[in-house]
């Protein structure tokens, strides 16, 4: 998928929920218009500096509107308060988005075999070090870490993959 096909599908997959949050939070109609554009401009030009690692598209985009957000208010408004409702980084439109990450992580982990699902939630859901996750698994220590290695490689891969 080229650069322009990309953003293509990043705007059909998530204008309009980004469009239903700033219009929910800015009252004029046409600022409300140009903050989406602005969010999709900035989204376009760090599109590259994406890190599925940390974060999952849905996320990311979620922060760069909540931030063209705040800084509208802060640039058009001088002297106004934020509105009361707007979320803070515990607020529910973030706990929609980690419930939404958590459902891209199962799926990814179901691109697993058993075994390496098996590993990566001793790891990391349990917190073993990968000499105990290798006597849970009843391996070697050297196995293990190829199929620590496999598998965090396919979980990469299944967060890389293009947005559909």
């Amino acid at each position: 998928m080229n650069r322009t096909e990309e953003r293509e599908a990043l705007y059909t997959a998530y204008s309009e929920k980004v469009r239903g949050y700033v219009f929910g939070k800015v009252a004029n109609r046409h600022d409300a218009e140009d903050l989406v554009s602005d969010v999709f401009l900035k989204a376009y030009e760090k599109y590259q500096t994406f890190d599925a690692g940390r974060a999952s598209v849905s996320t990311w985009l979620y922060t760069i509107t909540r931030n063209t957000v705040i800084d509208y208010f802060r640039t058009h408004r001088p002297g106004a308060e934020l509105p009361d409702d707007l979320p803070d980084a515990a607020g529910v439109d973030d706990g929609l988005l980690q419930r939404e990450s958590l459902q891209a992580l199962g799926e990814a982990l179901n691109q697993l075999d058993e075994r390496s699902r098996a590993l990566i939630v001793l790891r990391y859901g349990k917190g073993l070090s990968l000499k105990d996750t290798a006597a849970k698994l009843n391996v070697s220590y050297a196995y293990v870490k190829i199929l620590h290695s496999n598998a965090l490689k396919t979980l990469r891969e299944c967060f890389e993959a293009p947005i559909k």
